[in-house]
């Protein structure tokens, strides 16, 4: 008998039928002996309304009420699947974050887990229940205010659930059935990966990836949790993410990925002395915006020119902070594109082989795609470009590193 946790996303309960095909995948976990905990987003297309309504109303809006309105979606689905369960025999019952509970910090929006007291669930888990939890929501205990965890954020409520139940496994259903070495719509030859690492899965999620949010990886690799990520519509072999020791073979790229959820914003002339950046970057800090790649340009005549990436739907309120301190920091312009995208190439075998940049350049050159700004880590390289290229740049760079797999099977009239 294992103790798993199973995670569904919003196309998996987008409607009632498929909301009923989740049950019947649950009971059969539960008619195989083990012990169950689901966890369950939104219905397809209802969040995306929810946020729309509050940006509607106000670009600038409380984050506090955000979360309010946004965290209704999951509550809808936990209740309909409590009932889809209980009308197949399962024994089952929902739960909200609060009544666990999932303590957070305040970062409304966008907060952060700070713990889980799993006693509870593992009590009606071993009684034969199954707890159907609210993916994306938590409390924050201080003014006992509903928090969501970001977009993605039910996938860090099923491992953080797994974390504080001691689970086996935590199985994310998906709309895909596994982990590719890049989106398969774009690139039909792209390969399914049996294993791959939690930090490559990181860096892919953190880069644009969109099969598991960034900080439920993070988790998964601090708390040793293995996750499998597989389809809800097909019964085939998922991919692992699992500790680097258990890849035997390390291939030099494993993946690319691409975000077309950026803008770049440059600052011109910002006066070139020090603790300038702590006064650009300080302020977008305390609100909780998240700033990507950063590039300064070398100064002359005492200033410089600043640019740096944040995530598109950030924009507004970047330049609202930059424009509020604007005296303060001194710059003469601010420079705003939101029509770029980043592209990336990952993989743990670049800690050992060179040349992986300038693989990744060449591909670009020769297809004339501009690079507008470069980052590296130890096991990923980064480059900004014009969004209108980023499909022929996938393509490209899927090629140059040797990943495409054989030709896809074509259908034939019958």
């Amino acid at each position: 008998m294992a103790r798993i946790v199973m995670k569904f996303g919003g196309t998996s309960v987008a409607d009632l039928d498929r909301i009923r095909n989740v049950a019947a995948r649950v009971k059969r976990e539960v008619e195989a002996g083990h012990q169950v905990a689901v966890v369950v987003s939104a219905m397809a297309g209802v969040t995306n309304q929810l946020v729309k309504w509050c940006q509607d109303l106000s670009p600038l809006h409380d984050a506090r009420e955000y979360d309010v309105v946004v965290a209704t979606g999951e509550q809808v689905t936990i209740g309909l699947l409590a009932i889809a369960l209980q009308t197949i025999g399962v024994d089952a019952r929902s739960w909200q974050g609060w009544q666990i509970p999932i303590l957070t910090d305040d970062a409304h929006g966008k907060a952060r887990v700070e713990s889980i007291d799993g006693r509870l669930l593992v009590e009606r888990m071993a009684q034969g229940q199954v707890p159907v939890i609210a993916g994306f929501q938590g409390v924050e205990p201080v003014r006992n205010r509903i928090t969501t965890l970001g977009r993605g954020g039910s996938d860090l409520s099923a491992v953080a659930v797994a974390a504080a139940v001691k689970a086996d496994r935590c199985d994310i259903y998906t709309d895909v059935d596994g982990v590719y070495t890049t989106d398969p719509r774009i690139v039909p030859r792209a390969r399914k990966l049996e294993r791959i690492s939690y930090e490559e899965m990181l860096e892919l999620a953190s880069v644009g990836a969109k099969v598991l949010q960034t900080r439920s990886v993070e988790l998964a690799m601090k708390a040793g949790v293995r996750v499998q990520v597989l389809s809800s519509f097909e019964d085939k072999p998922g991919s692992l993410v699992v500790d680097e020791d258990e890849i035997v073979e390390q291939p030099i790229v494993s993946g690319i990925a691409y975000s077309r959820d950026e803008a770049k914003v440059t600052l011109r002339r910002v006066p070139d002395k020090p603790g300038i950046a702590a006064m650009v970057f300080g302020p977008m800090a305390a609100a909780n915006l998240n700033v990507d790649m950063i590039v300064q340009n070398l100064g002359a005549d005492g200033t410089t020119d600043m640019t740096f990436t944040v995530g598109r739907a950030d924009l507004p309120r970047a330049r609202d902070i930059l424009d509020r301190n604007r005296d303060a920091i001194g710059y003469e312009a601010v420079v705003a594109d939101p029509e770029v995208a980043k592209i990336s190439v990952v993989g743990i075998g670049m800690r050992t082989h060179a040349g992986v940049a300038s693989t990744m350049f060449r591909a670009l050159a020769e297809k004339g795609i501009n690079i507008q700004v470069i980052s590296t880590s130890e096991i990923k390289v980064s480059v900004l470009i014009p969004v209108d290229y980023t499909e022929l740049a996938v393509r490209a760079l899927h090629t140059a590193y040797g990943l495409d797999g054989p030709e896809p099977a074509r259908r034939t009239e019958g």
